[in-house]
């Protein structure tokens, strides 16, 4: 490096800024400080602690095995396999899942940052190479990542997954082996509804009350009368509410990627905040582990137009995750827009008596052609020309004012 780029690197105050720290910047900052350690990086979370309140689930196929040992550090629970419930369909299947807890995901990611990250943080403005903090504090850096959460756009259509969950300690043992993922027998109210549950011990477990729903307004406490009558139906009693958490995770229904990103306007975004994310199941980490990978590869991270070309690397991510998870949009029209929402359980009934390999290949979002075929093969679980509307709506529009 000559005398001018070395004057040029100690001008501003650091290589990378990662604004906001979730799941996807988090990740990234972690994988830089191993991988990269000659790069000032710094990660500005507004909160106490990195992650928030969550809990992140993965199936060992989603990731490589390499991808499973880096991030193994991270993972609080695992299990073999887990169960799925429909009204007319029970069934277990193999293959493992795991669970992050936010807690551990602070405790391991926090302490391996050190210095590196300074939480309580309050951001005023964010720009591609600089972040002004509420104090007043100007920061410079060769390129900014804002992963701060999703925010609405006009250039994509959503359904939403709303949910509620409560880790709960029981008063006897709660009898699960292993995650069910899916119990859809319960009462519908409008949308498709499902209980998810992790048992993290032998009388702890998370009830997560799940709605696919139109709308991103739910009401906290239905949901939570609901996880309290569900837990009553299985005879638990719970002794202690340890923790809840909750959220409303987009479901991309269509969009128009090239409007969605000049929207951007350059500013190097990740996450939810660009669209990073399974868009049918809301799964985020096997999206954000590669491109936490990508982003470390990446050899000009400390070079003066690090922000132009880190625009650029991930909205090449994610215009390759945009092509791949066409099909997934589609099914998403189906699922919302084909049929009465209290009957849209009867697409993921029929969806989990297909073969186990494909349905780990769904969730991967590695769909081969002929998995396409078979999933639009057979007696429709929702009306024909309804179903066939809904495929035809690709663009934002034509769902917010239909023909």
């Amino acid at each position: 490096m000559d005398e001018r780029s070395n004057s040029s690197r100690d001008s501003i105050d650091h290589d990378l800024i990662l604004v906001g720290g979730g799941l996807a910047n988090s990740l990234i900052a972690w994988r830089l400080q191993t991988e990269r350690p000659e790069l000032r990086i710094l990660l500005l979370e507004q909160g106490r602690h990195l992650g928030g309140n969550h809990t992140w689930s993965f199936h060992d196929s989603d990731l490589t095995a390499a991808q499973l040992r880096w991030i193994a550090p991270l993972v609080s629970h695992r299990w073999p396999g887990y169960d799925v419930v429909f009204p007319e369909h029970a069934r277990a299947l193999n293959g493992g899942y795991a669970s992050i807890a936010s807690p551990d995901f602070a405790r391991t990611i926090e302490a391996a940052l050190g210095p590196l990250l300074r939480t309580g943080v309050r951001i005023d403005a964010v720009t591609p190479t600089s972040v002004r903090l509420a104090d007043g504090t100007l920061l410079h850096a060769h390129a900014v990542i804002d992963g701060r959460g999703p925010s609405a756009s006009p250039h994509l259509a959503l359904g939403y997954q709303t949910f509620l969950g409560q880790e709960v300690r029981l008063h006897a043992p709660h009898g699960l082996s292993q995650p069910l993922i899916m119990d859809a027998s319960v009462a519908q109210q409008g949308g498709y509804r499902f209980v998810y549950l992790l048992p993290f011990g032998p009388d702890r477990v998370l009830i997560e009350d799940t709605h696919y729903v139109d709308s991103s307004v739910w009401e906290p406490e239905r949901l939570r009368a609901n996880i309290a009558a569900y837990a009553a139906g299985r005879g638990w009693q719970i002794r202690d509410v340890l923790r809840e958490e909750q959220g409303s995770l987009p479901i991309v229904l269509a969009g128009d990627f090239d409007r969605f990103w000049a929207a951007l306007d350059g500013q190097p975004t990740v996450g939810l905040r660009a669209g990073l994310f399974h868009q049918t199941t809301g799964y985020s980490l096997p999206v954000a582990v590669r491109l936490a990978e990508r982003i470390a590869a990446l050899p000009d991270l400390a070079a003066p137009f690090a922000a132009q070309s880190l625009f650029a690397a991930i909205r090449t991510e994610a215009r390759a995750e945009w092509q791949r998870q066409g099909f997934f949009r589609m099914l998403n029209r189906m699922l919302f827009m084909a049929g009465s929402p209290d009957h849209r359980w009867h697409v993921m009934q029929r969806f989990y008596r297909l073969g186990a390999p494909m349905i780990a290949r769904f969730y991967a979002g590695r769909l081969t052609f002929a998995d396409k075929l078979r999933l639009l093969t057979g007696k429709p679980p929702v009306p024909v020309m309804e179903a066939f509307v809904a495929v035809r709506k690709t663009q934002p529009h034509q769902i917010r004012n239909p023909e």
